[in-house]
Order: structure tokens, then sequence, then C-alpha cells
């Protein structure tokens, strides 16, 4: 019955006849490597039509540690690092894609659930040799039903972008020549000269060889043979071919600009090695225009072909990509560093980077919490159904979901389904906020301000109450504001089993420092952070407890092995990878580590944390 009103708070329509019908309304396509093929051409046609993209993702695990999870203290820069972690760790095993169209109060959506896997088909070590498991995260798949060996056998396969590149030198095809590159600017020099001469000697006499009709009729065998070796004549498929062998790229470019002159029915290919550069260019002979013109045919084909097998997923990736659809995701945070590390490239260092990058590939990108918090705050919101009452309970904005016929003939699983409740979500959002879906197309610059307003937001997400260390501490969630990185110190080497409220009254009482207001709040067993009101006060407790005078109940606790640092200091645990299960051993290594972090430039950008609780919408808490 639960899971009944559950679903009812996604569709407006009444279940009138049973629950099987209700079930299958929300059925959502489970694609592996068997169905890929077919079910790419009718996800390219449903994209092609729609408004938006909806992606959901599920991985073997988020975060090794407690205080590796993006946190409410964490700076953009400190939480990038720590999702650029969780990103190259853990692996995607499920996509969820749903394309949508919203027309007015009603929503037409088109679920695919994509079953991954990171197999090497190619031989080639790629895309991943070894990957992190987090036990929650595969519990929870398995009670969901998840066929883990329909994964690992059936799963579809897929690389990035940029280990397309490397796997297509590693394979060592040929590939075309495109004349019509520009013509080198640097004069030729005398062994250019001799090169093109010479080679072009051995074209003309391979050529007249193949084409004179009365000689190849009458030559004997051994004849035939001698020629071969000497002209250095073999066969690409049934049309002649020869190899020219190269030293350098200056020499192809020289071979390319040469062959011009017999463009009219040769076509030049370049023989890669497997260091990246070119061992040889192999010129084909065709026996017309209309020949080459099949043959380049054929080549190109015989690429897609490739390139199909190569990238796997990453189809679906790309055409995302080219559509120039906005994507919309319950946790761009989350989400989109893993995309990135799966499909385009390795992470960049910096978030900027990072950024720069992504716009590149998704102009367009809605995050529904961020949409949430322009109706209102997250500390009682924290899941889509909690969301979706909450906009219900103060909202009119009816929405009739309808699913795709293709979609609704599946077995029913169930997986895949949040990709669903986003699209649901931000279309409720989207009627509320008053954003209409025919606007993004909008050349209106106050249009484009609106939605820049509503994309592309990249913030530190705020850990939710439930998964807090000490989930009494509430004052920053009634009290939220804005706190320079100056005023928070780490503190760590207290006795064991303190809640956060019992060492604050343990320091309220050791020194004159902690006589003004200040917060704490534990960020795992380890360590907790201390937050003051008073300007420079945390220096001041950092220059007192590591002074020799220091005096009172203070001293007794730096004697029982009580440290402290600054902010600096754990940003530069986090900048130099110390992902040490605990954040004091952590903050040990990184005070003992020089500050070569200081004075860079990118980490002077935010100094900064918004403190408070404001809750992101946890999907796992369906």
């Amino acid at each position: 019955m639960a899971a009944l009103i559950g679903r009812r708070l996604f569709c407006t329509k009444i279940c009138q006849k049973n629950h099987e019908q209700h079930r299958l309304q929300w059925s959502v396509k489970q694609v592996t490597k068997s169905n890929f093929s077919d079910s790419l051409l009718e996800f390219k046609s449903h994209l092609s039509s729609s408004d938006f993209v909806a992606v959901s993702l599920q991985n073997t695990g988020s975060f090794s540690a407690a205080w590796h999870r993006v946190s409410f203290f964490d700076t953009p820069e400190t939480a990038y690092l720590k999702v650029r972690l969780a990103a190259e760790r853990f692996q995607l095993l499920q996509f969820a894609v749903c394309p949508f169209i919203i027309s007015g109060s009603r929503v037409t959506a088109h679920p695919y659930n994509f079953h991954l896997f990171p197999r090497d088909e190619l031989n080639i070590g790629m895309p991943s040799y070894s990957f992190l498991c987090q036990s929650s995260y595969l519990t929870a798949m398995a009670r969901q039903g998840f066929d883990f060996n329909a994964c690992i056998y059936d799963g579809i396969s897929y690389l990035s972008r940029a280990q397309e590149s490397v796997a297509k030198v590693r394979m060592g095809n040929p590939v075309a020549i495109n004349h019509d590159m520009e013509p080198s600017s640097s004069p030729p020099t005398v062994a250019d000269t001799v090169f093109v001469e010479r080679v072009k000697s051995r074209v003309k006499h391979w050529k007249k060889a193949c084409t004179d009709s009365s000689s190849r009729k009458t030559d004997e065998a051994l004849v035939k043979s001698l020629r071969k070796l000497v002209l250095g004549g073999e066969q690409y498929g049934s049309r002649p071919c020869m190899t020219i062998d190269v030293c350098s790229e200056r020499q192809v470019q020289l071979v390319s600009e040469m062959l011009v002159d017999f463009s009219d029915d040769l076509v030049a290919l370049k023989i890669p090695t497997k260091g990246g550069g070119t061992q040889a260019v192999r010129v084909v002979l065709t026996s017309s225009k209309e020949d080459k013109s099949l043959f380049e045919r054929e080549l190109q084909k015989v690429e897609e072909e490739q390139n199909k097998k190569i990238r796997g997923f990453r189809e679906v990736i790309d055409l995302i990509s080219a559509s120039q659809k906005p994507v919309v995701s319950h946790n761009t945070l989350n989400d989109f560093p893993v995309i990135h590390s799966k499909f385009i490239a390795p992470l960049p260092l910096s978030v900027d980077e990072f950024l720069h990058s992504l716009r590149s590939v998704f102009p367009h990108i809605f995050d529904v919490n961020h949409l949430m918090k322009e109706i209102g705050p997250l500390e009682n919101v924290t899941s889509i159904p909690a969301a979706v009452s909450y906009l219900k309970n103060r909202f009119f904005a009816p929405i009739d979901m309808e699913i795709s016929h293709g979609a609704s003939q599946d077995d029913g699983k169930i997986h895949g389904q949040n990709v669903l409740r986003i699209c649901y979500f931000f279309a409720k959002l989207c009627s509320v906020l008053k954003i209409v879906p025919g606007a993004i197309q909008s050349s209106d610059e106050n249009v484009t301000s609106l939605l820049d307003k509503y994309t592309n937001v990249f913030k530190s997400c705020c850990r939710s109450s439930q998964e807090s260390v000490d989930g009494a501490i509430r004052i920053w969630t009634k009290n939220p504001r804005n706190v320079s990185c100056e005023d928070l110190v780490f503190l760590w080497g207290f006795r064991d089993g303190l809640s956060a409220g019992m060492l604050k009254s343990l320091l309220q009482g050791s020194h004159d420092l902690f006589s003004d207001e200040f917060d704490v709040r534990l960020v795992d067993k380890s360590c907790a952070i201390v937050v003051f009101h008073q300007t420079n006060a945390s220096q001041a407790l950092l220059d007192v407890m590591s002074s020799e005078g220091i005096t009172g109940s203070l001293r007794e606790f730096v004697s029982e092995g009580l440290r402290a640092a600054g902010y600096e200091t754990y940003k530069r645990a986090c900048s130099l990878g110390l992902w040490e299960t605990d954040l004091a051993c952590a903050l040990d290594k990184a005070s003992a580590t020089p500050d070569c972090f200081s004075q860079s430039g990118s980490e002077a950008k935010s100094s900064e944390i918004s403190w408070c609780n404001d809750l992101m919408i946890n999907m796992d808490d369906l």
C-alpha cells in the first residue's frame, strides 16, 4: 500500500483498474548489449523530438570514508576534489536517460535504462581494469532485483573520447588522408625534393604497370612477382595498392601533396604506429571516379562500424551533446564528474577547467535541487516525493505523466525509475517558476538571463542531517549564514565517544577564546570543526595551542593529544590526495607537508562557505 501511495505522488491520473496497469505505466525500457542497436535508433528518434533530457546514474559507490563526502564546510574547490575522487574510483553500472516533452501540464516521457559494464572488448586495457564497490550501494541494487550476472555478461561497454583516440592508434587501422590539408609553409629542403621525386617515380611506374593491360596478359608469373617486389605492389581487398614508407609527418604531407596530381583515381591511407605516429602511406588505385567514390564510401562505412564498436554506450552521450538539448539532473555535483570521467576525458585538476570542459559538451544543465531552492528551503525536504508533496501543499500545478508505448511493453523492472521522478518533479518546478520550455531556444536577452540563473550551477552540496555524525546539533539550520574559511578550525585528538555537544561544553571552560559564541560539529569520529563568530579568533586559537604559555584545561587537552589546524591545512590534504579513512590522519600528514598551495591563484577564489544544513534531495531515501 505504501508503495502505491508513493507512486501516486508522481501522477495526477487516478488508477481505475488494477495494480498491474499502474505498475506498467511507470515501466522503463531496459537496454543491454543484446538490444542496444535497436534501442539506440529509437532513442535517437525520441531525442530529436524532445524538449529536455533527464539523466540518473547508479554507481557502485560514492565515498570511501565519511569525510570524503561533500559536506557543508566544503568550498567549490574542495567539493570538486572529493567528487573527482569518487568519479575515478567507483564504477557506473546503470545510466537512465529520458527524453521528454512538456506541453502545458502534460509530460510525455521516453525512459531508457542502459546497463553498463567496462568490458575490455578490444583487448587494449580500456576502459577500466578495476574499480571500487560500496557494500550499501550493491545491497540496495540487489534488493531491487538487479541482475549482476546480466550486467557483467550483457552490459554495454564504452570508451571515452580520449580513450577512443588512443584505441584507434593502438589498433593501427588505416586512416584516409584528407587532400584538403593546408600546404606546408616552410620551403622544401634538398632532402624533401629528393624524397618527393623518388616517390613520384615509384608511383608512376607502379600505376603504369597496373593499368597496362597488354603487359598484364603477356607477363609470366616470375616477371609479375619481380615487378611486385620491386615496385611494392600489393592488394587492398580487390584493388591494387602500394606502400610508401615514411619517417615523419612532414613526409606524410609531402606524399599527400604529391598525390594530388593523381587524385582522380588514387586514394591515400595513413598506416599509424602504436606510438601515435605514421609508419607508412598506402596508396590504393581505383578503376574510375565511380569506383573511387564507392571505395571512399566503403572506407567511411567501415570507420563508422568501427567507431560504434569502440564507443559503445558513449554513442548516447554524443547524441545528447550534439542535440544541444538541456539536461536535467537531481545532483550535478556528483553526476557530471562521473559522466565527464567515463565518457569525455580524465577529469581536470581544477574546478574551473572542469566547468569549461563540461559546458563545451552540455551547454545547458538544470539541477532540480537548485531549482527547488528558488522556491523554499530544503531543510525538511529530503526526497523527491517529499518535495512533490511540499509543492502540492503550496501551489496548484497539476502534471499528467504519459510514458511512451515502447517503454510500457517492458517486463516492468523498476530499475531506472528515478529518471521519471526527475522528469515529473522538473515539470512541476517549471510550472511553479514559470519556465517555458520553448523559451530555451529564444534569442531574447531577458529570457537568456533568466535561464542563466537556473542552469549550469555547480556548487557544494550540503550533506543531509540523517547522515551527519551528530544529528543533535541543529543550530546552523536555524541560523544559516556565510562564514569565512579563516574562521574555521579543525580539532582532532580528543577522547573517543565525545559528541559535538559534549566537546563544545569541554571547550567552553578551557580558555577565554571560547567565552564568546562559537559552533562545533563532528566531521567524523576522529575530527570536529569549530566555527568562531568573532573575527580572528580562529587564528588566536591556533597561536595559543602552538605556544608554550598555554594554560588552563586547554593545556591538559593538548597534552592528551588535542591538535588544531586551519582551513588551509584541510585544503592541502584534499589537494595532495591524502584520502585517509580518518580525517585526523589526513590532517596530521598535511600538517607535516610544506605549504606549497597557499600561493596558488585558484585557491584564493572562494574564501567563504555557507554555514547551514540546507539539504539536497537525496534519491537514496526513496
